[in-house]
């Protein structure tokens, strides 16, 4: 994923920015389901077939903190719009597309549910040969009655 980062010095406190472009199929699911995360330093715009995500810290290292989480906001998103294409979801993208007729998805879907699982498997190997850290999932300290760890 190109990032172009930079260094704004307009105004009294020098401002770290960065710019983060990526291509999808469907920009617009991958940009919706971005957004929720989003903090006020954020702003995810599509731009043709891109999300355009422009990031914009006080710091280089909160810049770097926030870069991180984006990447695996934006791996999630990723893979939220292609099991939405897979399953058949209809979005804005897709919506405006006829469906196929029903014996042709009744012959892809027998046929590609062996390579589906073939997928799922190569999945799992992936995320066990590299695990991601993404930090801590719940706090165990907190007086929260929700809290699983108590």
């Amino acid at each position: 994923m190109p990032a172009h980062t930079n260094t704004n010095t307009d105004d009294s406190l020098e401002r770290a920015t960065a710019t983060i472009r990526t291509s999808h199929d469907d920009p617009d699911l991958v940009a919706r389901a971005l957004r929720p995360d989003n903090t006020d330093e954020m702003e995810t715009v599509t731009d043709g077939d891109s999300v355009v995500t422009r990031i914009e810290r006080e710091s280089t290292s909160g810049l770097h903190s926030t870069v991180d989480d984006y990447v695996v906001n934006l791996e999630v998103a990723v893979d939220v719009a292609r099991t939405a294409r897979e399953a058949g979801v209809a979005t804005d993208a897709t919506a405006q597309s006829p469906a196929p007729p029903a014996s042709a998805t009744s012959a892809a879907s027998a046929a590609s549910s062996t390579s589906d699982a073939d997928a799922d498997a190569d999945a799992a190997d992936e995320q066990r040969d590299n695990p991601t850290d993404t930090g801590t999932v719940s706090d165990t300290d907190t007086d929260n009655t929700h809290d699983t760890n108590e």
